[in-house]
């Protein structure tokens, strides 16, 4: 599969929505393919993994986040359905899973369950779009995620133990 095809698709324009979606994908799929080569006994698909990071967020677009230089009208907090519907219809429905699935811990229905899906939704947390040259350390992200529920505040401190 060649992942950089379908960010050409829908990103076909070189500007900072684009490049910012680049950068921090590319973020992601470093520290999941780092995660893995760390621990050499999980079971992971390698090169599906790197694909899935890289596809991670190609629903942003038509999300409302104009900070992040996003004009679309849907709510950023569907951008990984978005996502996963996209990357279904090109025929990538293992990579659609993890799209739909790495917001936040997972959200209601759309948990990460296999263990790409686990990595790409763990390393997507360290990496805002809103701040791209930051890495959160698992501290700020734990607190970043307590927002939202403590259950996910658990779930990624597992993880952490897991992967980290």
């Amino acid at each position: 599969m060649d992942y950089q095809a379908i960010i050409d698709k829908y990103y076909p324009t070189d500007n900072e929505l684009r490049r910012l979606l680049i950068k921090h994908s590319r973020q992601v799929a470093d520290r999941a393919l780092a995660i893995c080569r760390k621990h050499r006994e999980l079971p992971v698909d390698m090169q599906f993994l790197e694909e899935a990071a890289m596809l991670h967020d190609i629903g942003i677009y038509q999300c409302d986040a104009p900070s992040i230089h996003c004009h679309g009208t849907e709510p950023y907090i569907k951008h990984g359905p978005i996502g996963g519907d996209l990357l279904r219809a090109e025929g990538f429905p293992r990579h659609a899973r993890v799209a739909e699935r790495h917001t936040g811990t997972g959200l209601p229905g759309f948990e990460p369950e296999t263990l790409e899906e686990q990595v790409v939704c763990y390393a997507d947390k360290f990496y805002s779009k809103s701040n791209p040259d930051h890495v959160r350390s698992v501290l700020e992200t734990a607190q970043s995620l307590e927002k939202f529920g403590h259950a996910g505040v658990e779930k990624f401190l597992a993880w952490a133990k897991k992967f980290e």
